[in-house]
């Protein structure tokens, strides 16, 4: 299948399924009678609600009715599942791969094996650090931009008074916890924040209620001020602050970055101050990526998807319709 294009294998599909007049699910690994494009998707895991929504949107974008099949995997967040996933995939010869990496290294010799099997690779959401003449291209969202965004909101708000503020890493070597450190701490360069503490969440609610509780048994109401990497782990630590008699959103601001419905209805009841919105619905613009690259056309080696930001109020504007 790799040497045709991917319109000659949608009409064929579209033919196939005209004539059978049926269809199955993506994952059946039946085709209906047509010849479906493969696809094998490395996700992650599960971490977060924005991770839902994101595996959702790229769920119904290789759908069989768009004319793929969709091998999934998820990875836990565990690097060398997600590598032996993408061996699994090159093995049972896809025609596609996309990859939302756990962590940014030890890629090259993987992707090296998918472009010696001829078979294209597409990045979505995830950054890595690897030669890239080895994927045709990424997808996603502008991580630095989103935590220079953060910081603005905060140097803006605190930067002209003494300020402590802690931070709720995600997943340590990841692509997401790399830049938006480097984008927030560029926005406070110069301010009255001072960073008391910084350490990894894991991206879960979880971990970040954990993480939150040390830092309170540490720091006490000496704390103002908590950049979360996710809305997951700001929800922890709202849990966390709420149990040691504060109130979040007074006695320390939050900001954080993602906008799923959970963050935003803190958001919208006062307990998150600012979200940075990361937009999960990344399934279209990837699918479409893939289309291009296996037609053989030239597609740009990074595409940004368009984010946004929400105080409260906007927060309460945007919730009725939220689809995420």
């Amino acid at each position: 299948m790799k040497k045709k294009t991917l319109s000659g294998v949608l009409l064929a599909g579209a033919l196939a399924l005209a004539l059978t007049g049926c269809s199955s699910s993506s994952e059946s690994g039946g085709n209906g009678g047509g010849d479906l494009v493969t696809v094998g998707f490395a996700q992650t895991g599960s971490e977060s609600g924005w991770r839902s929504a994101n595996t959702e949107s790229m769920k119904e974008a290789f759908s069989e009715a768009n004319g793929y099949k969709l091998i999934f995997n998820a990875a836990d967040n565990k690097p060398e599942a997600q590598i032996a996933a993408v061996h699994s995939f090159i093995n049972q010869g896809v025609d596609a791969i996309v990859i939302a990496a756990v962590v940014t290294t030890g890629w090259d010799d993987v992707l090296k094996e998918a472009k010696d099997a001829g078979i294209p690779v597409i990045l979505e959401d995830r950054t890595i650090d690897a030669d890239p003449s080895l994927y045709a291209a990424w997808y996603g969202d502008d991580f630095e931009k989103e935590g220079e965004m953060a910081g603005e909101w905060a140097a803006t708000n605190f930067g002209d008074t003494p300020t402590n503020m802690v931070v709720l890493e995600g997943t340590t070597g990841s692509g997401p916890a790399i830049d938006r450190a480097t984008g927030f701490d560029k926005a406070i360069e110069g301010t009255q924040i001072t960073k008391m503490d910084s350490q990894t969440g894991n991206f879960t609610r979880a971990d970040g209620k954990t993480v939150m509780e040390g830092f309170l048994q540490k720091y006490g109401d000496k704390i103002d001020l908590l950049f979360a990497h996710n809305d997951d782990m700001a929800l922890g630590a709202i849990d966390a602050i709420k149990a040691a008699g504060l109130v979040p959103g007074e006695d320390i601001k939050i900001v954080s970055i993602d906008g799923v419905h959970d963050g935003m209805q803190a958001l919208a009841n006062g307990e998150i101050n600012y979200i940075v919105e990361c937009q999960p619905l990344l399934g279209p613009g990837t699918e479409e990526l893939v289309k291009k690259v296996l037609a053989g056309e030239d597609v740009p080696k990074q595409t940004f998807a368009v984010d946004g930001a929400f105080d409260q109020e906007q927060a309460k504007a945007a919730l009725p319709d939220r689809k995420y």
